[in-house]
């Protein structure tokens, strides 16, 4: 599977804590499609669409594991990561620190981290409503080939449940600025990549349920640059279910957009016109996935979880005026 795109985004919900979106801004307006496809770029328009929507998964699949995965790692994260934060013990008792003083910690590898914030309740431990936590990057070295500048914001918008249950649902906000992953493959000292990410993502996150667990993303707008392309998101949206009581786990997926990419030198729309199902860790096994262009369209169709049908339409009008055979695998490879 190729290296998402938005993984900067991702990996913040295994530094972190949650994430998400908008945080009451203004909506953006998604632009008209642009792009006219053809038969000539249907392919690598359908990997950038399709990479995009998948990306949107990894988001979800990442900030719902680290929330649903252990409700007490989660608490150990937080008054570790937060040393401010309360630290209770056998005896139940507490130190409160209301808000949560800034305070900078070195990185595994070099470069520092800062975090501050505030939070209503560490006694308990719980999330409320208003919470907030800060987290500015500084040259910061995981030792694992990634260094990270920038910083992110992430706010708590709604939390029920507790961690102790590990029966809980909540939405938060995470918002990026200048949020930059600098990426270092078989111990270079030159990065391979440079992403830098803008913009704000919602993660709502139901596991009320568990082990049936209920993701979803949306946001205004999102940016990522990289070394080679520029990737914009405009009122973005993706949900994800996974039902962990039977294995392998049944999925189903859906993800809609614009995008204006400059790896397809235009923008495009997509939306799930039937919703993606499927099996564990593998491709949908069924569902229609739509890319809309200038005067033009594509329909991915999953066959199976192996092949896909690409059905372009050239003239907007309906008819199918070419049809592609490929596989899953060829699509999500590096476009």
């Amino acid at each position: 599977m190729k290296r998402s795109v938005f993984a900067p985004v991702a990996a913040l919900f295994l530094i972190s804590a949650c994430s998400s979106g908008g945080g009451g801004s203004a909506p953006v307006i998604s632009p008209d499609p642009t792009l006219d496809i053809t038969s000539n770029n249907a392919m690598q328009v359908g990997k950038i669409a399709y990479a995009a929507a998948l990306e949107n998964q990894q988001i979800i699949d990442a900030g719902g594991g680290l929330f649903i995965g252990s409700a007490q790692g989660v608490v150990a994260k937080l008054d570790t990561g937060l040393a401010t934060l309360s630290k209770t013990g056998n005896s139940g008792s507490s130190v409160s620190s209301i808000p949560i003083p800034a305070e900078t910690v070195d990185c595994a590898a070099g470069g520092t981290q800062t975090l501050s914030g505030a939070i209503a309740d560490p006694v308990t431990p719980t999330l409320t409503a208003g919470d907030f936590f800060q987290f500015d990057f500084t040259a910061c070295n995981d030792g694992v080939g990634e260094i990270k500048n920038g910083s992110l914001r992430m706010d708590i918008d709604a939390f029920s449940g507790d961690f102790l249950s590990e029966l809980f649902s909540m939405t938060v906000t995470m918002t990026f600025t200048n949020f930059q992953v600098s990426i270092f493959e078989n111990q270079s000292t030159i990065p391979t990549d440079v992403l830098t990410t803008t913009g704000a993502v919602t993660l709502a996150l139901n596991g009320l349920s568990m082990p049936y667990v209920s993701t979803s993303i949306s946001g205004n707008s999102l940016v990522v640059d990289t070394n080679t392309s520029s990737e914009s998101l405009t009122n973005f949206a993706s949900a994800l279910t996974v039902d962990g009581n039977i294995i392998p786990s049944p999925f189903t997926a859906t993800a809609s957009g614009t995008l204006d990419s400059t790896a397809i030198a235009g923008i495009v729309r997509y939306s799930n016109t039937l919703m993606f199902e499927g099996l564990g860790n593998e491709y949908p096994s069924t569902g229609e996935f739509l890319v809309e262009g200038l005067a033009s369209s594509m329909l991915l169709i999953a066959d199976n979880n192996v092949d896909v049908r690409i059905e372009i339409d050239l003239g907007a009008d309906g008819t199918v005026d070419e049809t592609i055979v490929t596989t899953w695998a060829e699509l999500n490879a590096q476009p």
